[in-house]
């Protein structure tokens, strides 16, 4: 597993679809996840210190797993089907260790209110995960026949047929600013 950091969110210009762009903590792949308009706002709220006048969903959530006697000890970002992601949130309960499964920007709402940290598996991070161009902020992609992912593994085409939309998404968005890191 591969520890991650959020980086920002993001909205597509074209469409205003939301990103959450998760980076590694100790390299430089980018994992842009899309997620609802509702779990960014939840997200960004927390983020950026906001406070609520009442619980969102997400901190309600939170309330539970601690009232009931659980542990939120992280999530994992754990495969992509489909064009879809998927995530777990691992709780600590009755000394045990317990999984259950979410979606990556419900697992990142809870992430970030209880400060934990936030997994990505290698498989999914060379399927999905990105360089950036250091100079123009944009997605590096090879566009080359029998494509290889960022580690040098073969990218089926399959895959590389799925993952245009993907690409054209990614090209869509304002990423000027995108290595600049929030106050």
């Amino acid at each position: 597993m591969i520890e991650m950091t959020i980086d920002s969110i993001r909205v597509s210009l074209m469409n205003y679809q939301r990103v959450v762009i998760l980076k590694e903590k100790e390299a430089e792949r980018y994992l842009p996840i899309w997620i609802g308009t509702a779990e960014a706002d939840a997200i960004a709220v927390k983020l950026q210190g906001v406070n609520v006048p009442r619980p969102l969903t997400h901190d309600l959530i939170n309330s539970i797993i601690e009232v009931l006697g659980a542990k939120l000890d992280s999530i994992v970002v754990n495969d992509l089907k489909n064009d879809t992601f998927f995530a777990k949130i691992v709780l600590t309960v009755d000394g045990g260790q317990m999984e259950i499964d979410s979606r990556p920007s419900d697992a990142l709402a809870l992430a970030v209110r209880t400060d934990v940290s936030i997994y990505a598996e290698e498989s999914v991070m060379d399927r999905a995960g990105i360089l950036l161009d250091k100079e123009t902020g944009k997605p590096i992609f090879e566009e080359k026949e029998g494509e290889t992912d960022v580690k040098g593994g073969k990218v089926s085409e399959e895959d590389q047929h799925r993952m245009s939309a993907f690409r054209e998404f990614l090209d869509t968005l304002d990423l000027e600013d995108f290595d600049k890191r929030k106050s």
